[in-house]
């Protein structure tokens, strides 16, 4: 009962002989890409797909959510619901041991077909309920990424997200760790205008989930309480983000996120999005009153004895050879700050970081802009890892940001100055430190300015207009609060010609392309995956441009003198409902549903829970061309006009006819050329 692929074990003793649980085709896909172009193709391969579950499994950036645990090859890990392997891969890589549990066989396929170099990973098809009784109880980790949400799939009892904390909890030996990674219902995105994740429908988990179902997402408090009544009390709070999926970033409650750090909002990569306002401002509101862990995008919770890691940056969206992760760590009360490889490629990167520091060091001596100490050392596998000494001050980022919001030109100058003495310092040397921006400035409590991050120095004289354009322009950029700042001002004082500024900009591009290695970021996939983020004012807009006139008939026909404007009850896509109210007297109502050409199709017209035979030409008439035969319950017409109406005739309503008239229809807007072409052939139609 067991399979072997490559390396990989598949263990189908328990497995029932069937997938219960699939996404169609586009798993065959990925089996496909699995089987034939090896993982780091699998980047071009998502860029070719345009395809949002391509992406979602096949991303290595999924990984990052479980990339920067400790562990090392006497780590026992098992991970349930392990799915296609987004993360499966890395605890391979790190761990002795990697035990997989999942019910899907095709996608445990894709999970062992994407690994199979590695055998030191097993994976056991079927249900959770009858292969857990076999695990043994010795694990160091469990996790559970993405998958605690389905507790009630698991376990059907009544208490199934406690009993399933519990069943999980028993694998973990003494100091191991359980590891949830989870959204949180409460999170920002899905206040600013994101769909629910699992349900794709907007604001379901800040209603909690009225309309049932078997998923549930938690909020810190709701997550705490499990562990209390699981008598869990050493557990730990993490804030992956933007979420955990495509993590970047992991805070924790030792180091939570400051005021500016939370930018990357827009990655809604399954559907569109509203956008009702700017999540940075919001974030930034919560994170100065104090309760930001409340309205984190998600959460990663680990129970057991906390690691070290404090705060996690993965700058691994990159070509190989730059991506690397930034690591906060505490030891004995005392802060370090480390800058790893990603992959063995960036291990020169990490290496010249170190060497770059000396240069530096020696280039601003006298000037007052310190660069903080590195020192280079090696782990376990002989990759180089640079340290640096954790500082505390503000930046020369959040500095100018306080000018700007007290109106204080003058400081916010007399800082750019200082910035600008600075950076001109022995400009003649032949090292420069391409990323002096100014949030990589901090000043400390003595008031020294120290440059904590310089990754990207180079070993040559670059322009010093040519930092300052950039530092103004990644400031600028980073915060729509900013956009007021006079930048063209700087510009000229700097002698910065237009012309110069398009070459610094074209410069800015050429970087980020090398940096990048010319591959689409997971940032940019939203717009290659053609998802959009609509403003608010927008559906507003739109509203507008759909408001439809409404005439009424008191027995002398219709006229301006008894017409207003009125705005649908409701509008999704094309579907529309109008709520007229009818006044004692009114014999018909007429609706102008647009002012251009366009196609309705009659759902149904209700007054005072009546509702009217539109079959019926008594009650219903169009001035446009009937696309249906007589008597359908449905009739559709199509006007070939910019003044097409909707009849409803109230004169043989019995009881009279006041009340609210409820009038539902689907409404495609045609573009003229169409409307004329179909109008056309239409007419010789009905000639012949």
């Amino acid at each position: 009962m067991t399979e072997q692929i490559g390396k990989v074990k598949l263990d189908l003793s328990f497995y029932p002989g069937e997938d219960f649980y699939c996404d169609g085709t586009v798993e065959d896909e990925i089996l496909d890409i699995v089987k034939n172009y090896p993982p780091e193709e699998y980047q071009k391969k998502i860029e070719e797909k345009r395809s949002w579950p391509v992406f979602y499994h096949l991303s290595p950036q999924r990984e990052n959510i479980a990339a920067w645990l400790p562990m090392d090859k006497n780590t026992k890990v098992l991970e349930v619901g392990s799915g296609m392997g987004a993360v499966t891969g890395v605890l391979a890589r790190k761990a002795g041991s990697v035990t997989c549990v999942d019910l899907s066989k095709k996608r445990s396929l894709i999970n062992a077909y994407r690994n199979q170099e590695y055998d030191n990973v097993t994976i056991y098809v079927g249900n959770f309920n009858d292969i857990e009784p076999i695990l043994p109880c010795d694990y160091d980790y469990v996790l559970l990424i993405g998958v605690f949400e389905y507790g009630q799939s698991y376990i059907p009892t009544e208490a199934p997200f406690e009993d399933f904390l519990n069943i999980n909890q028993k694998h973990v030996k003494k100091d191991g760790n359980l590891v949830i990674a989870i959204e949180n219902k409460m999170g920002m995105k899905y206040w600013a205008g994101c769909a629910e994740d699992h349900l794709s429908r907007f604001f379901a988990g800040i209603e909690d989930y009225p309309d049932g179902g078997v998923v549930r997402t938690f909020t810190r408090n709701g997550l705490e309480r499990l562990m209390r009544k699981c008598g869990v009390a050493d557990y730990h709070f993490y804030y992956p983000y933007p979420d955990y999926k495509f993590a970047d970033t992991i805070y924790s409650d030792r180091r939570l996120p400051k005021v500016g750090e939370l930018s990357k909002n827009l990655r809604n990569f399954d559907a569109d999005r509203m956008l009702l306002f700017d999540e940075k401002n919001a974030f930034d509101m919560v994170i100065r009153e104090g309760i930001f862990p409340m309205y984190s995008n998600s959460y990663m919770v680990m129970t057991g004895p906390a690691p070290d890691t404090v705060y996690t940056k993965f700058s691994n969206d990159r070509a190989d050879i730059y991506a690397i992760r930034t690591d906060i760590v505490e030891q004995e009360k005392r802060r370090i700050v480390r800058k790893i490889p990603d992959s063995p490629a960036a291990a020169e990167h990490v290496e010249n970081i170190a060497k770059f520091y000396k240069e530096l060091k020696k280039r601003y001596e006298g000037s007052g802009l310190f660069i903080n100490e590195c020192h280079l050392i090696k782990d376990g596998k002989g990759l180089p890892e640079a340290q640096f000494e954790y500082l505390e001050g503000c930046t020369l980022e959040e500095m100018m940001d306080d000018c700007l919001d007290r109106e204080d030109m003058n400081c916010f100058r007399s800082l750019f100055g200082a910035y600008l003495d600075k950076i001109r310092y022995r400009a003649q040397v032949p090292v420069s430190d391409y990323d002096l921006v100014f949030g990589n400035i901090i000043v400390d409590k003595e008031g020294r300015w120290n440059l904590i991050d310089y990754e990207w120095t180079f070993e040559e004289c670059v322009d010093s207009n040519a930092l300052a354009f950039r530092a103004l322009y990644c400031y600028q950029m980073g915060d729509g609060k900013r956009k007021g700042l006079p930048v063209e001002e700087f510009l000229k004082e700097l002698g910065i010609s237009e012309e110069g500024a398009q070459e610094y900009r074209a410069r800015e591009r050429r970087f980020q392309k090398a940096v990048t290695g010319n591959r689409v970021s997971v940032s940019d996939m939203r717009v290659l995956l053609g998802r959009r983020a609509i403003p608010w004012q927008e559906f507003f807009s739109r509203l507008d441009r759909k408001k439809v006139e409404i005439f009424e008939d008191y027995g002398a026909g219709y006229s301006p003198e008894h017409s207003y404007h009125h705005f649908p009850s409701y509008l999704v896509d094309d579907h529309m409902r109008i709520s007229v109210p009818v006044k004692e007297g009114v014999r018909g109502i007429r609706i102008d549903p647009a002012e251009s050409s366009c196609i309705v199709r009659m759902e149904s017209a209700v007054l005072n829970g009546m509702e009217l035979p539109l079959s019926e030409p008594a009650y219903l008439a169009m001035n446009g061309w009937e696309l249906t035969p007589k008597k359908d319950p449905h009739p559709v017409f199509f006007f070939h006009s910019n003044d097409p109406n909707i009849n409803i005739r109230l004169d043989k309503v019995p009881e009279g006819g006041d009340g609210i008239l409820e009038v539902e229809f689907e409404i495609e807007w045609l573009s003229e050329e169409t409307a004329s072409a179909v109008d056309a052939n239409l007419k010789r139609r009905h000639w012949f």
